[in-house]
């Protein structure tokens, strides 16, 4: 009975369709399936180790609140060191705590990648070795300028092409067009939101436009039946 299954494993109404099927192949052709099987399993598991690594470095949109990030990174901040920031968008990338928070902002909005550029080419200006200004160049050029780089900043094509065209023997000049506009970006469009932002205005304590707020109290001046005038307090 068994060399009757094995010659017709279709008989065998218990065994599954993929047992019987490989039943039915030589040596040679289970040994091939094996190995494609193999393959692909390892191509599978490499891709997914490469992706899990590419997520882990970039912490780019992790499957973390915004408010529990912030609430992490700002426990310290005083409302009168949040109230500077507001000065000025200077002001607020002069203090390293402001710049974490206005990054927590920008990730809300999945647009964090003009900030870590800028950082990354503040950094870049102050290094003086020539191979390592180089090695920071092509790591800037592929992570934030080139086309679908993974944090690809907003920038035109005639600035691209000139860092492209320089990468190759770069300056420390050579991103400076770039690391404007992206500033000008965050300036005028970014930093205004933020400031607006629930991160923001917990630190400073403050209430969002058009929230209820209690006015101040006054003094105001009413005149007696004798004309003369004194003063009463009073809500306005």
């Amino acid at each position: 009975m068994e060399t009757l299954l094995f010659l017709f494993p279709q008989f065998n109404f218990l065994a599954p369709k993929e047992e019987a099927y490989f039943k039915m192949l030589g040596p040679e052709d289970l040994q091939t399936a094996r190995m494609k099987d193999d393959t692909t399993r390892l191509k599978d598991k490499d891709r997914k180790s490469r992706l899990s690594l590419f997520l882990t470095k970039s912490g780019s949109h992790e499957n973390v609140s915004p408010d529990k990030r912030a609430n992490t990174a700002s426990s310290n901040i005083s409302p009168e060191a949040a109230l500077k920031w507001s000065d000025s968008f200077e002001e607020l990338l002069k203090h390293s705590d402001g710049v974490e928070t206005f990054s927590q902002f920008l990730r809300t909005e999945f647009s964090e990648e003009n900030i870590e550029f800028w950082l990354a080419c503040e950094e870049y200006k102050t290094i003086d070795s020539e191979t390592k200004l180089l090695s920071k160049a092509k790591y800037i050029y592929a992570v934030f300028i080139e086309s679908e780089a993974p944090k690809e900043v907003n920038i035109d094509y005639a600035t691209k092409t000139d860092i492209q065209k320089s990468i190759t023997q770069p300056t420390k000049s050579c991103f400076e067009a770039a690391q404007v506009k992206v500033y000008s970006l965050m300036k005028k469009d970014c930093y205004p939101r933020f400031l607006t932002s629930d991160i923001y205005l917990r630190l400073a304590k403050r209430k969002a436009p058009g929230a209820t707020m209690f006015r101040r109290r006054s003094r105001s001046c009413v005149f007696n039946e004798r004309g003369e005038a004194t003063a009463e307090s009073s809500a306005w």
